[in-house]
This record gives structure tokens, sequence and C-alpha cells, in this order.
């Protein structure tokens, strides 16, 4: 299994460019894109979002790509 950190809680799929909301936690980009598209809140929390920018999560997203290289069949 997959460490939870790695499973977008929007498409509940482990992430390929995990990104981090004003809520504090890492999303899939695109799930996280259409979530924005029509909401202004916090898909974990349902709070209301501080703003609506995206950073890109390179460190989460080496970890992904290491334990993807190190579970090939996942």
């Amino acid at each position: 299994e997959p460490p939870a950190d790695f499973i977008c809680p929007i498409t509940t799929e482990v992430m390929s460019d995990p990104v981090m909301a004003a809520d504090g936690h890492a999303y899939e980009r695109s799930a996280i894109e259409r979530w924005l598209a029509t909401k202004s809140t916090s898909p974990m929390t349902g709070g209301e979002l501080e703003h609506m920018g995206l950073s890109p999560h390179h460190m989460l997203r080496r970890m992904i790509r290491e334990w993807r290289a190190a579970h090939p069949a996942r």
C-alpha cells in the first residue's frame, strides 16, 4: 500500500503532480484546479481558503517517484 500522504484526498489515487493549497494539504494539481474552478473552500476542512494559489510540492513529488521506482507494479 502507498503511504497515505501520497494519496490525493480528492481522487483517492497516488498523486503524480502534487501541489500545496492554502489549507496546507497536498492535492493532485488537476483535481484541485477543477475543485477551485467552482469553489473557494478547502476539500479537506470545508473552510474558506485564504487564497487560490497552488505551489508545487517538489519534495512529495520526489518521494512518490522514489516509491514508484521501488514498487513498479503499483
